[in-house]
């Protein structure tokens, strides 16, 4: 007998027992207790696997990246997947990764990098990264309070921000036990004790303390030197490039 036939013979038996198992495995009519638990399994195994969300397409079909798949050194949380953010709801639905233009996301890899050799085992977390434009406007809608202040919390959705074109991130420090370094305050914030540029006055009126102000300035450090810039307003804010770049190389994620 050939070779060849044999192989061939080989497989067929292999895919006629694997048929005959998976018969057995899902029948009806089956009471042994042994091949119910092994369909349970598979049955639970299965579920595992979350299908790709409509947003996440859209964002591989333009061209930006999953930060967690090329490091996943990085955690990510974002909180407008969830209510736990200052619009106290849900909007992002069931897309919960960090997308970013491949430049920016390899900044923060950097940054990442960064870290793990000042504070071996700590890690970044990200909070938001590319938001939609569509998502830009229900927070700047949902807002109480005049229009002339709503800049200081959400950029106007008609300009765009750096967020809507995948070029910002939201981020944070975890120690090396996992816990999140303190800040001084929570994520988004809204007062002026999380103003990097209101630290030195914050903190001489007892509203932050030293060793919040030493995270800022270690977390402000790993990005700065990855090629990211901070803002004067939230410490958790770092662009990847100016708005005006952005416009001119990407496309706005609506």
């Amino acid at each position: 007998m050939k070779p060849d036939f044999v192989k061939i013979c080989r497989r067929s038996l292999c895919s006629c027992a694997f048929l005959a198992a998976l018969s057995i495995l899902f029948s009806c009519g089956t009471t042994d207790q042994k091949t119910n638990s092994n369909s349970d399994t598979l049955i639970k195994d299965t579920v595992k696997f979350k299908p790709i969300s409509l947003l996440e397409k859209k964002l591989d079909s333009l061209g930006l990246f999953d930060v967690h798949a090329m490091d996943t050194n990085i955690i990510i949380d974002l909180k407008y997947s969830t209510a736990d953010n200052f619009m106290g709801f849900d909007m992002y639905g069931d897309f919960d990764k960090a997308y970013l233009q491949e430049e920016v996301a390899e900044k923060l890899i950097s940054a990442q990098n960064n870290l793990s050799k000042i504070k071996p085992g700590c890690r970044l977390i990200i909070f938001d990264a590319v938001r939609p434009r569509s998502v830009q406007q229900r927070m700047w809608d949902s807002l109480k309070m005049p229009e002339s202040q709503k800049p200081l919390f959400v950029a106007n959705p008609v300009t765009g921000s750096l967020h809507n074109y995948g070029c910002a991130v939201d981020v944070s420090i975890l120690d090396d036990k996992g816990k999140e370094l303190d800040m001084g305050t929570p994520y988004d914030f809204s007062g002026d004790a999380a103003w990097p540029s209101k630290e030195t006055e914050m903190h001489a009126q007892n509203r932050i303390a030293q060793n919040q102000i030493d995270n800022r300035i270690l977390l402000r450090k790993v990005m700065n030197e990855a090629g990211f810039t901070g803002i004067k307003t939230e410490w958790w804010h770092f662009d990847g490039c100016s708005l005006l770049e952005a416009k001119s190389r990407y496309k706005i994620v609506e």
